[in-house]
């Protein structure tokens, strides 16, 4: 059994700042479970263009207000506690939180090794590991 709290993970190397965003990596690559789980807070104010070509992502929105804006038609969703959205489909997409920080919960697949921020195209990269 893995055990660990929120404030145990920020106080270590598992919380990265990504400059709009802070994601702490509370479950990686390393434990063996198949997909990885992060608590992220998207900074007020801010826009983060995100396009994960090599991961599919769930988040579900515990906390804040904001929206998101899928690049290849440009439909705005509102995103505010209690919305899930699913990246089912490597979607190319801005994310953005207005009126407050927004604390998402998250959910990676494959894996991620807890030390990826954004590359140039907004993805992560692809993590060898990931794929054994």
């Amino acid at each position: 059994m893995i055990v660990r709290t929120l404030k145990d993970c920020e106080n270590s190397t598992r919380n990265i700042d990504g400059g709009t965003w802070k994601s702490v990596r509370m479950l990686l690559a390393d434990d063996n479970m198949g997909f990885s789980f992060h608590i992220t807070t998207i900074f007020k104010g801010t826009e983060t263009p995100i396009w994960y070509k090599n991961h599919l992502e769930s988040v579900y929105c515990m906390s804040g207000y904001g929206e998101i804006e899928t690049c290849d038609d440009g439909k705005v969703y509102p995103i505010e506690p209690g919305t899930l959205y699913i990246l089912d489909k490597n979607d190319k997409h801005l994310l953005r939180a207005t009126t407050e920080d927004m604390q998402m919960a998250c959910v990676f697949n494959p894996p991620l090794n807890g030390k990826e921020i954004h590359d140039e195209d907004g993805a992560y990269k692809l993590n060898d590991d990931a794929l054994a």
